[in-house]
């Protein structure tokens, strides 16, 4: 057997020159050609090369590399194949990992690279509330009655929910899969080709769920009432009002995006649902809840929360409604009622409202000759529905 120890920590922190790094006894180092490096432990069987990742080098030392080396060379003594051996190590740890546990660690793991807290909240909520029955069972034991035990309750009452709750049930499963906490060879119980559409009905044959939304000529009355309501939630729904834009984008809005003096709200494509950067026009009303907070500021967040450097939560909105007992309403749906006002009571174009939404309107070619984005034309339009919302009557010069 070659040497062992030939690496150095220093020398593994900072080699980038590609190719592998022996330290001896199967063990390398394996620097690509961007300068990423892993372990890798390789061996021969059979007249065959063969090799086990051990993690990448930025998370695993030196030292745990040799470790867990040294334990693949002790199967190799015992005539027992190292990948056989850490299969029958990974599904033996999974008989005590629950589904709970694996749901928990893969959203930890997904979540740096979600746009924004109301997605991350979303995966959180629906597999604790909605995966409730599957937490406790071992991931390795969950079978396809489980998924349906937890699917039937709100697959035709709430049949996007349910959806979504299935993809993400499929998406844990397979994770446990990948991870070796699950026999590879077996199928996942939550896949819908094939299998559960066997026994479920189709999403496409439901009712597709929308939100709720209040109709727009209620909408003076009902902002007179929510400004006398307190509280940072109310004055967080009166923006995502006045404003037109999703909860999401409300919740997280930051000081730095915000240009009083020119009167624009820049949200960044990162936190956008179609990834591109969106101005938002602010008119005059929008202004002065951001005054109004400017004078109290705290931290980065515009609508901040109670926790220090946190925004407000996601339900803080939705908790305002409830308090009013405004009954049968979403906060998403105010952007129904907008486009309904829009589409209802004025001369602006379609396509003016759709940008006002943020939403992406015509094909891939049209996009691309559509450099601008209207942003004076939008002005004028989310200034008269402010003047709505006041109760003020319109005017025909801003049209």
């Amino acid at each position: 057997m070659a040497k062992l120890h030939r690496l150095t920590a220093r020398f593994c922190a900072s080699v980038t020159k590609p190719g592998r790094h022996a330290d001896g006894g199967n063990l390398y180092l394996r620097v690509d050609a961007s300068g990423a490096a892993s372990w890798v432990f390789m061996w021969a069987r059979g007249g065959r090369q063969r090799e086990a990742g051990l993690g990448s080098r930025d998370i695993v030392s030196l030292a745990q590399a040799r470790e867990l080396a040294g334990r693949m060379r002790e199967s190799l003594v015992k005539g027992i194949d190292p990948l056989d051996a850490r299969a029958a190590e990974r599904r033996a740890n999974a008989a005590r990992l629950t589904f709970g546990e694996c749901a928990d660690t893969f959203v930890a793991s997904k979540e740096s690279g979600w746009r924004n807290e109301k997605h991350r909240a979303q995966w959180k909520m629906t597999l604790q509330r909605y995966a409730a029955t599957l937490r406790p069972i071992a991931v390795a034991d969950v079978s396809t009655q489980d998924i349906l035990k937890a699917l039937q309750p709100i697959w035709r009452t709430k049949p996007e929910t349910a959806s979504r709750l299935r993809g993400r049930i499929e998406a844990v499963i397979d994770s446990a899969r990948v991870a070796g906490q699950i026999d590879d060879r077996a199928p996942n119980p939550a896949r819908w080709t094939g299998h559960l559409e066997m026994m479920l009905p189709r999403p496409a044959k439901l009712s597709r769920g929308h939100h709720a939304a209040m109709p727009y000529r209620d909408l003076p009355t009902f902002l007179t009432r929510l400004r006398e309501t307190e509280g940072m939630g109310a004055l967080a729904l009166e923006f995502a009002i006045l404003t037109a834009a999703r909860s999401g984008e409300v919740l997280g809005a930051r000081w730095s995006e915000i240009d009083v003096d020119a009167k624009i709200w820049t949200v960044p494509a990162a936190r956008m649902k179609a990834a591109r950067e969106h101005r938002v026009p602010l008119p005059s009303q929008a202004l002065t809840i951001i005054e109004k907070l400017s004078e109290a500021r705290m931290g980065e967040f515009v609508f901040a929360g109670q926790r220090r450097g946190k925004p407000l939560s996601n339900m803080a909105m939705e908790m305002t409604l409830r308090r009013m007992k405004v009954e049968g309403v979403t906060v998403h749906g105010f952007r129904s009622a907008f486009r309904d006002w829009a589409g209802e009571e004025t001369h602006f174009p379609r396509e003016l409202a759709e940008a006002a939404l943020a939403h992406v309107i015509g094909d891939k070619a049209e996009q691309a000759y559509r450099r601008g984005d209207a942003l004076e034309k939008r002005r004028a339009l989310m200034e008269e529905w402010a003047a709505f919302c006041e109760g003020m009557e319109r005017r025909d010069d801003r049209r």
